[in-house]
């Protein structure tokens, strides 16, 4: 029974590998053998998994949540794209060790956007408001979803008026 799912970019497709604990180590414990351009995500698994994570802990983390956006890490690791920018302060302590092994270091020492700061804010309510008035429309709470689309509203036009 697959317990791994492996999905590794080459030449810009997905490849998508389905392997039970014992096939993924060996998978995986090859992969760090070969050199690489670049650590991957197969690298990182492999790590994780030499030093002790179970599959149960995998799967727990792979249930894990924004509570802003609502994307799993299941999800972040399947796309390689988080939902919204709280979703680096939710997986933090996932994606360190991650970025550490991918970049070898944590700290950003490049350019950082001239945009203004309250833009990263705004954008990150109206993904939080979308998700919940999407959540009400799907629990039939109209009144309550057409309240978020006014809010979500109110916000588009103060944006396109600055």
């Amino acid at each position: 029974m697959a317990t791994f799912h492996i999905t590794e970019l080459a030449e810009g497709k997905p490849h998508e590998v389905h392997l039970c604990k014992d096939h993924a180590h060996a998978y995986l414990q090859h992969e760090e053998d070969t050199p690489a351009q670049s650590p991957n995500l197969a690298g990182v698994l492999a790590h994780q998994l030499a030093v002790g994570q179970t599959a149960e802990d995998l799967s727990k983390l792979d249930q894990q949540s924004c509570p802003v956006c609502g994307i799993t890490f299941y999800e972040f690791r399947s796309q390689g794209r988080f939902g919204c920018p709280h979703d680096y302060t939710c997986f933090t302590s996932e994606l360190e060790q991650l970025l550490l092994n991918i970049h070898g270091a944590t700290d950003h020492v490049g350019k950082c956007p001239k945009r203004s700061p309250g833009l990263v804010a705004r954008q990150t309510e109206m993904i939080r408001l979308r998700r919940e008035m999407k959540d009400a429309v799907a629990q039939e709470q109209y009144e309550r979803a057409s309240e978020l689309r006014d809010e979500i509203r109110q916000i588009e036009n103060e944006a396109s008026g600055e």
